[in-house]
């Protein structure tokens, strides 16, 4: 038995769930950091007299830097390794969101807000490709959305800092509690070993031969006394180019139009939803308040996602959802009593974000180990492109009559065209061998 399926057969156990939730704190940090700015902008906003342009545009630079580290750390996770980026990444955006507590001017916090934005981009994508080549075939789904859960849990930290901390010492002090991650470091070197297919990947065949044998023995199996390769080493250099072969073109167009969609529609709403908020007359306090609720709603919308990603498969879980999360939209869009806008902006939130989970999910289920984490950054730096339009769109968009509307109509029809591409032109992974799929 070769060591990919020897790999696959241990069963869940302790490692695998340790595994995740060092994993997913360190995701837990990033969503932090990201939903810091946030509920930020609007005490910002009056402090330092920014149009709803300058403030698009701040949502906007984090979300440049999350395209380009995601397609530079994917790649760079490709050829040195997923620990080492997600150690690296893990510093740089702690340390670049302390540094915006002391930005002394607009230009500054700009330009600090792009190096927390490229180390996000760069961890994220690295991240999940880890435990999914960790996770065995008939779970992988369930961990990766669990995983992702991290995200619904750091933003909830992250409304939980700025609700209590922003109010009595300023948002600087919310952005240098952003930089503790930095320490958490240290732990995640020392407990987290290198991606098995990796090692593989690039002839350290003795090396993933010891993890797993160490794997087997904590599992109670009687470890291989030899390491026998996989039949297909792959160990070819990446291009871009790889990525629109005849195996890989649908795939890859279908998963950047599904990042695309998803990050613009969910950067469009939630890095701006504090201040449309503001604008619809609830005052900060209330705001938050409303906002830590909507927040809450998205750990369960995970949950119910990581119970059917692996029972009815990732198509129809994930086109379900995004197609709920536009009803909601809609319908949130429309306002009326706060009872109201509380209710449809916790659904959206539930159903857009057991999205995201499904997402991570997929995405790094359709390439192989050779260029999985390349295929996946440069889906999620796609993506990222959408982000970056969004937050400025909704800033012009909001100035006009009627524009908390036309906003969520918007988001509405972006959401529906995401979950029919799905639909219509997605494969079904649910249960396979990250090999067998990959082709």
């Amino acid at each position: 038995m070769d060591i990919i399926s020897r790999l696959e057969r241990i069963p869940i156990g302790r490692f695998h769930y340790k595994l995740l939730f060092i994993t997913g704190l360190g995701w837990m940090f990033d969503a932090m950091d990201t939903g810091i700015i946030a509920f930020i902008l609007p005490t910002l906003a009056k402090q330092w007299g920014l149009s709803p342009a300058q403030m698009g545009y701040l949502g906007s630079v984090g979300l440049i830097g999350m395209a380009i580290g995601a397609v530079l750390a994917g790649s760079a996770a490709d050829r040195f390794g997923r620990k080492k980026m997600f150690a690296l990444t893990l510093v740089l955006y702690s340390v670049a969101t302390g540094l915006c507590s002391i930005a002394p001017n607009y230009e500054w916090l700009l330009f600090f807000r792009f190096l927390v934005g490229f180390g996000l981009g760069g961890q994220l994508p690295v991240a999940v490709t880890l435990v999914s080549e960790y996770s065995p075939p008939a779970s992988r789904g369930r961990f990766i959305v669990l995983l992702e859960s991290f995200w619904g849990v750091g933003w909830l930290v992250a409304a939980l800092i700025s609700y209590l901390i922003i109010p009595r010492f300023g948002w600087q002090m919310a952005f240098f509690i952003g930089a503790l991650p930095a320490l958490y470091v240290f732990h995640f070197w020392r407990t987290v070993p290198e991606s098995v297919r990796y090692l593989i990947s690039k002839g350290k065949v003795e090396e993933a031969h010891n993890i797993v044998s160490g794997l087997e023995v904590a599992a109670g199996l009687t470890p291989a006394a030899q390491a026998i390769t996989p039949k297909v080493q792959e160990t070819s250099k990446i291009a871009f180019a790889d990525l629109w072969t005849t195996v890989f073109r649908r795939r890859t167009i279908m998963l950047w139009l599904i990042w695309f969609g998803i990050v613009y529609s969910y950067y469009g709403i939630f890095t701006w939803l504090p201040s449309l908020m503001v604008g619809q007359g609830y005052t900060v306090i209330k705001t938050f308040e409303y906002v830590l609720i909507m927040t809450v709603a998205q750990l369960p919308g995970y949950f119910a996602a990581a119970y059917f990603v692996d029972r009815i498969g990732r198509k129809a879980t994930l086109s379900g959802f995004m197609a709920m999360s536009a009803v909601c939209a809609y319908f949130f869009g429309q306002g009326g009593s706060p009872e109201t806008v509380l209710m449809w902006g916790s659904l959206m939130s539930f159903f857009n974000l057991g999205a995201w989970g499904v997402l991570y999910t997929y995405t790094p289920e359709l390439y192989p180990t050779r260029m999985r984490a390349f295929g996946s950054g440069w889906a999620a730096a796609v993506g990222r492109v959408g982000g970056i339009f969004a937050p400025t769109i909704v800033g012009f968009m909001i100035t006009g009559p009627g524009g908390f509307n036309k906003v969520f109509t918007m988001f509405t029809c972006v959401m529906f065209a995401v979950a029919l591409i799905i639909l219509f032109f997605g494969e079904e992974t649910k249960g396979k061998s990250l090999d067998e799929i990959s082709g």
